[in-house]
């Protein structure tokens, strides 16, 4: 039925919206949508008692910590998440100077302040530079098979070993300083699989891999946390816009139901929550994490989704990265020093060797960045991504802190190093709502798939439109694992529903 057709069913009324995850997608197709006066009627349900999803800043410490998303990747103009920070006024001066928006830092992680290796004794910074000017020259390379519709490796692990395997041969030094020179790439190898949210580089497909989109600037944080910019959002909504603790179990789409409240009404998707409630809707707004899709695909959607969309989710990588925060009373660090590499001389990125997880868990971490001083403390961040990220989740925080003071007592050479006062971290794969931290684009995957979870339902253009649309990061194709990768495709969905009921209009940028 045209929309036309559906505004004579409820004449001034406009469509019932409701959006599914207060997450930044969802939060971002909600602003967009209040402000177009057909959109009265809109709702969104989220499953936890807080809006953000993967945005979350915690206060700990004496300050404020990132437990979800920490920087926004590519400060500068064309990122709608610096653009909104900027005008709510959240950012420091540094992060907003144009000197730092024009840095191209190719998405690359930068240089340590200072490299510790697992026996006890300091890398030299020449040879970490050295290690990640080849490293990252061969990551700028993989962007030479974006057109290819397969590749010889099928992932960015395999190439880049394939290379490095070439450039060792013409390596001249000592044995030993050739075997630290791989247990630097084996640190390399980890921090990409941080970034690109894997266990493993084997994992991520070549050919697709340089859609990703880096833009201009250099990471910047929040000074006073990353929820502020959600928070700010959910403050412009109207009131009772959010309903919180409201998960959902089964949205019911394509079919006919009414409401006592609204007699002779039909709509076309009803959605029904953990509790029993029931929302009927003419458009529901999907923004879950992929993740949560892939745990609940068999219940989540009554009919099921369609099966190019169910092998959409289904392929699609979905990794974990994980951050573990060491709160110290001094800090044993230099003043200046700002990442703070471990590189583990027994490891080479050419041998796939898988320890007993509880032995070795603690290897994975890529080493720690220095957090602005607290009041009265000093704190770490350490990443670490995959399987040992997810094991991390399953011990105790004691077991955590007493793992990370033995790491950190080897690598710095000084068994009598203080431990740290106490330990946070994040647990993304075990939260119930997300079942880990972002997307990327899988061996057997390509951005296809992601336009394929984008695309929304029905698909056959029968019956009433645009009955279910799909946002969230994971669909994407340029920016997905990305902030603004979320709340570019709340928008677009927004967008596209708007579209649908004022075919005429113009949409501009939101304004603030």
């Amino acid at each position: 039925m045209q929309s036309g057709g559906r505004q004579a069913e409820a004449p001034g009324r406009g469509p019932r919206v409701l959006v599914v995850g207060g997450g930044i997608a969802g939060l971002g197709a909600a602003q967009r949508l209040c402000r177009h006066p057909a959109f009265s009627h809109l709702r969104v349900l989220e499953a936890t008692a807080r809006a953000g999803g993967r945005i979350r800043s915690e206060h700990s410490f004496g300050g404020v910590v990132e437990v979800g998303a920490h920087w926004i990747h590519g400060p500068s103009q064309g990122n709608p998440v610096f653009q909104l920070a900027a005008k709510y006024g959240l950012l420091g001066e540094r992060a907003l100077s144009e000197e730092n928006q024009l840095i191209e830092t190719g998405g690359h992680v930068g240089l340590p302040s200072v490299s510790y290796a697992s026996s006890g004794v300091s890398v030299s910074l020449e040879l970490v530079a050295e290690m990640a000017s080849l490293f990252y020259s061969l990551i700028d390379r993989t962007r030479e098979f974006l057109q290819a519709t397969e590749t010889t490796p099928p992932s960015v692990g395999e190439y880049l070993k394939e290379k490095i395997r070439q450039h060792t041969a013409s390596w001249t030094e000592d044995e030993e300083t050739k075997k630290l020179k791989l247990a630097i790439l084996k640190n390399l190898f980890n921090v990409e699989c941080c970034v690109s949210g894997t266990h493993s580089m084997d994992l991520v497909a070549l050919a697709p891999f340089g859609e990703y989109t880096v833009l201009p600037g250099l990471d910047c944080t929040f000074p006073e946390g990353y929820q502020g910019l959600t928070d700010r959002i959910v403050a412009s909504l109207p009131k009772d816009v959010m309903v919180f603790d409201k998960p959902v179990k089964t949205i019911h789409w394509n079919g006919s139901f009414q409401e006592a409240s609204a007699p002779g009404e039909t709509f076309p998707v009803l959605v029904e929550c953990e509790d029993g409630d029931c929302f009927p809707a003419h458009h529901v707004v999907v923004t879950v994490p992929l993740g949560f899709f892939k745990k609940h695909l068999d219940t989540f959607f009554e009919p099921p989704l369609p099966t190019e969309k169910v092998e959409a989710i289904r392929k699609i990588g979905f990794g974990t990265n994980n951050k573990i925060f060491l709160e110290f009373e001094e800090p044993f660090w230099e003043p200046d020093c700002q990442h703070i590499q471990v590189v583990w001389e027994d490891t080479s990125p050419l041998e796939d060797a898988t320890p007993e997880l509880q032995d070795a868990w603690f290897k994975k971490l890529v080493g720690f960045w220095v957090l602005p001083p607290f009041q009265a403390s000093h704190v770490l961040c350490g990443f670490i991504a995959g399987l040992e990220s997810e094991f991390m989740e399953t011990l105790s925080e004691e077991e955590v802190l007493r793992s990370l003071t033995q790491v950190l007592r080897r690598v710095t050479g000084n068994p009598w190093l203080p431990a740290p006062r106490s330990v946070l971290r994040s647990c993304w794969h075990s939260a119930p709502y997300t079942r880990g931290s972002y997307s990327y684009v899988a061996v057997g995957s390509s951005g296809d798939d992601m336009d394929r979870l984008a695309q929304p339902l029905p698909s056959d253009g029968k019956g009433a439109q645009l009955q279910v649309l799909f946002a969230g990061e994971a669909t994407h194709r340029t920016f997905y694992s990305t902030t603004h990768g979320a709340l570019l495709s709340g928008w677009r969905e927004a967008d596209r529903l708007m579209t649908l009921w004022d075919p005429q209009a113009q949409w501009p940028e939101p304004r603030l």
